[in-house]
């Protein structure tokens, strides 16, 4: 095991800090959450650097300072685009904490869409990363921002060099529930990206209805091995150990058998189905290796069934599965207690205490139980709209206030929310409705099939049909036209995709859900010229 040494400067007392109740700055009720001993360990890195709770108190007052000192207008948006560091996450923390507005950008972001971004979200400061330094900065400066520093993972850059120069100690900005805290830019697979504008109140809401939800409890330690440019690194999994005051194993990138050999030490998990398949895939995955943990979370994309049975026979957890999104941070989840109920696969749980979540018709009335309709979300922790984009915001809301999620489901007697696909997802083929989950949970039940997507594309006599794109097991080998011929048997044949390609992977964005937009665009000529029935 690496020896763990300090992570940043010497430690210096400080004096105990007291943070107004009424003060609603998400960072001051963060801080207040800090152990009393600040010397104790907050984050420990797979480098084998540990951060003390003192460290962040520091570092996040130094970065805020530096901030402060740039004398940018409130409200101002503080762009980054970095790796995965500590540091980055006291940027995070800091921008809360002088009262500014955090802009997480992927680093998978090229060149066009970070322009888009800047010239949309007009950012006082931009961060990046030292090698993207020229190009970042070209962009952020002909757009007219005035500030360019840049943050490497390996503690290095212009930002920690300034910083380094300001004062340790800060008195964080007074904030209220409704002041801008973030803007968190959606995939924008169907136009423009949005900004979902996230308040205070918004995330602090969310926290702490997680905090009871989940159990938190003292001594929990979380393994981070999420991005922290997304909704469920950056708040779900963040927020969560910072406002328990628990510890956490940090990974810079997901790796699964280092990830498998920090379990023992830890009680909570955060992940996407693609990190619990990964794992899975490893056998120093045991019922050993897990004996101290106490919940695994998924999120972020759909969980298969198959992972979901696979994971609770090797492990003898079962995992939890929740549902949220960027403009709402989390709106539901399975039950954490026994006695609340089952955690059943394929489901993403109850809505979460204070949210509210209905199902609806196209004609805009509830629609009975099993229905499958559009979810429609209210809550404290619903957005506060779309950045500079008024006309988009209103249509995404109903006349009674609910946000539209653009999710299509149904919810069961027992009342278990389950997701069956995103209403760009929904295929009209001839006038019927094809809902693209339900014919491939039928696809990934067939032998030799590991996963599978189903996407709409253009056609002359239909409008639209299905096209199945599948992978196969490893070591398996699987025909496409006896896929299809199988679903024949088992469903109406307006619902049987008309071509089906077995493919080596499906196209994933950075948070493992699959890119079926891509699919589409791939696919989309495939009738072009067709007649009658393909």
């Amino acid at each position: 095991m690496a020896r763990l040494v300090p992570a940043v400067l010497p430690q210096f007392p400080i004096s105990r800090l007291s943070f107004p109740m009424d003060n609603r700055n998400l960072f001051a009720v963060l801080r207040a959450a800090f152990p009393e001993d600040l010397s104790g360990i907050a984050v420990e890195t797979d480098t084998g650097l540990a951060y003390s709770w003192r460290d962040l108190e520091r570092g996040t007052a130094m970065l805020a300072n530096l901030l402060r000192s740039l004398r940018l207008e409130p409200g101002a948006r503080i762009a980054v685009q970095v790796d995965k560091s500590v540091e980055a996450m006291m940027l995070y923390l800091a921008t809360l904490r002088a009262g500014y507005v955090f802009l997480p950008l992927n680093t998978a972001y090229q060149k066009a869409e970070i322009g888009y971004f800047v010239a949309n979200a007009e950012p006082a400061v931009v961060v990046c990363s030292p090698g993207n330094f020229g190009w970042v900065s070209k962009i952020a400066f002909q757009a007219g921002t005035r500030h360019v520093f840049t943050l490497g993972d390996d503690r290095g850059g212009t930002l920690l060099q300034r910083a380094a120069l300001q004062p340790d100690t800060h008195e964080t900005v007074a904030s209220g529930e409704d002041d801008l805290a973030a803007i968190l830019y959606t995939s924008g697979t169907t136009g423009r990206s949005k900004g979902a504008m996230l308040t205070h109140g918004n995330l602090l809401s969310n926290a702490q209805v997680l905090k009871t939800a989940w159990g938190w409890q003292p001594g929990d330690v979380l393994i981070h091995a999420l991005p922290i440019f997304h909704v469920h690194g950056l708040f779900v999994a963040l927020h969560g150990a910072l406002l328990n005051g628990s510890r956490m194993l940090w990974f810079g990138k997901f790796e699964p058998c280092a990830v498998i050999a920090k379990l023992a030490e830890a009680t909570v998990f955060m992940g996407v189905p693609t990190l619990y398949t990964r794992m899975l895939a490893e056998p120093a995955l045991t019922r050993h290796a897990v004996r101290n943990m106490r919940l695994f979370v998924s999120g972020s994309a759909p969980l298969l069934l198959e992972t979901f049975n696979a994971w609770q026979e090797r492990t003898g957890h079962t995992i939890l599965e929740r549902y949220g999104m960027s403009e709402t941070v989390m709106l539901s989840s399975n039950p954490y207690q026994a006695s609340d109920g089952d955690r059943r696969g394929g489901t993403v749980g109850f809505p979460l205490p204070g949210v509210g979540l209905r199902v609806r018709g196209d004609d805009g009335h509830d629609l009975a139980t099993g229905e499958i309709g559009a979810i429609e979300v209210t809550g404290p922790n619903v957005f506060k709209g779309y950045w500079r984009m008024p006309e988009k915001t209103r249509e995404e809301f109903t006349a009674d206030g609910w946000f539209r999620t653009g999710d299509l489901g149904r919810i069961d007697e027992r009342g278990y929310v389950t997701i069956v696909g995103r209403s760009k997802d929904l295929i009209i083929s001839g006038g019927y409705n094809v809902y693209p989950a339900e014919i491939e949970g039928y696809l990934n039940d067939m032998p030799g099939v590991a996963e599978s997507a189903v996407v709409g594309v253009p056609h002359p006599d239909f409008g639209e049909v299905g096209v199945a794109v599948v992978v196969a097991s490893k070591g398996e080998r699987v025909a496409a036209d006896a896929l299809v011929a199988s679903l024949k048997s088992q469903l109406a044949n307006f619902k049987i995709p008309k071509r089906c390609f077995v493919v080596d992977e499906l196209p994933r964005n950075a948070m493992g859900k699959v890119q079926k937009n891509l699919l589409r665009e791939q696919h989309k000529g495939l009738f072009d010229g067709a007649v009658g029935s393909p």
